[in-house]
């Protein structure tokens, strides 16, 4: 972010998601605290580690047998008014223009879509942004900084855990600037690199996602990333879940060695742990109201 070097290693780790070779190191600046990986992989090889099974582009592929995308059971829907688990929480604003920054596969665009918005989004991965459009939605293949300009601004920018991702948060974060309405509103979601998961898993921490997070960001840093490329933040809501404690565990039972049917299940809970990971809800929303769950998200505004 323009700091003079003045680095301090933090932790050291792998890829966990795919098993890809390689050992990564995450670092703190000295004089702004923010945290990356470094060195970082370059965005011609940085796909690599993102193969077409990656996790986010298979569970946003939209099921044309359903009559809803997002829908969710009665009991489903009545838990999450009671917790409100702030995962994909916009501002209640009029529908309008919304461009999704990595939109995967299209299942938000669909989502968005049946609430009367227009919608359009970016994706890195060629696979993803295909199955986008083959469901009808306006999605460009590539980057933010290759994206040709709209034409007509946005009311609404979202981005689901994926500005860690970028290697220019501050050139795209001023980008996505010009694009949005004066009254419009950035919305994204990021791990939260000051929550109790990270201090207590570090390198075994789900969150950290090495090497394909290239930065770790607290709500501190993020501001100060937002305030340089001119946006102020209006919320940051911490997200009220617990997926990302019980994949951590399963990564640090796999790490103890003997025990590889405890650790995938620990890893595999929040996905299948159907209705017996209600019970954690509650211990979720306390440890969000302190700000101290793994992922949160942030509500942003033009200076």
């Amino acid at each position: 972010m323009g700091c003079a070097p003045d680095d301090r290693v933090m932790i050291r780790g792998t890829d966990r998601l795919h098993c890809l070779p390689g050992v990564f190191t995450v670092v703190r600046c000295g004089r702004c605290g923010l945290m990356r990986t470094h060195p970082r992989p370059t965005e011609d090889t940085i796909s690599f580690y993102y193969p077409d099974n990656y996790g986010p582009y298979l569970s946003t592929e939209i099921d044309v047998r359903r009559k809803s995308t997002m829908a969710d059971s009665v009991l489903k829907k009545t838990i999450k008014n009671v917790f409100q688990f702030n995962t994909g929480r916009i501002p209640d604003i009029p529908s309008g223009q919304m461009l999704e920054v990595g939109c995967a596969s299209g299942k938000f665009l669909a989502y968005m879509s049946n609430m009367g918005w227009d919608v359009g989004g970016i994706e890195l991965s060629a696979t993803a942004a295909g199955n986008a459009r083959k469901n009808g939605f306006s999605v460009y293949s590539g980057s933010i900084s290759t994206a040709p300009e709209p034409a007509m601004l946005y009311d609404l920018i979202v981005g689901w855990m994926v500005f860690e991702h970028l290697h220019h948060p501050l050139q795209e974060l001023i980008r996505l600037r010009r694009w949005l309405h004066g009254k419009g509103m950035l919305v994204l979601s990021i791990p939260n690199a000051r929550s109790l998961e990270f201090k207590l898993f570090q390198n075994a921490w789900h969150g950290l996602h090495l090497p394909a997070h290239l930065f770790h960001y607290t709500p501190a840093t993020i501001q100060m990333v937002l305030n340089q490329s001119g946006w102020q933040i209006i919320k940051i809501h911490h997200q009220r879940i617990l997926s990302n404690l019980f994949k951590s565990l399963g990564n640090q039972v796999a790490d103890l060695k003997g025990h590889p049917t405890l650790a995938r299940r620990l890893t595999e809970f929040p996905d299948r742990g159907l209705k017996r990971h209600y019970l954690l809800y509650p211990l979720g929303y306390l440890l969000g109201l302190m700000g101290q769950t793994g992922r949160m998200t942030v509500w942003a505004k033009k200076k």
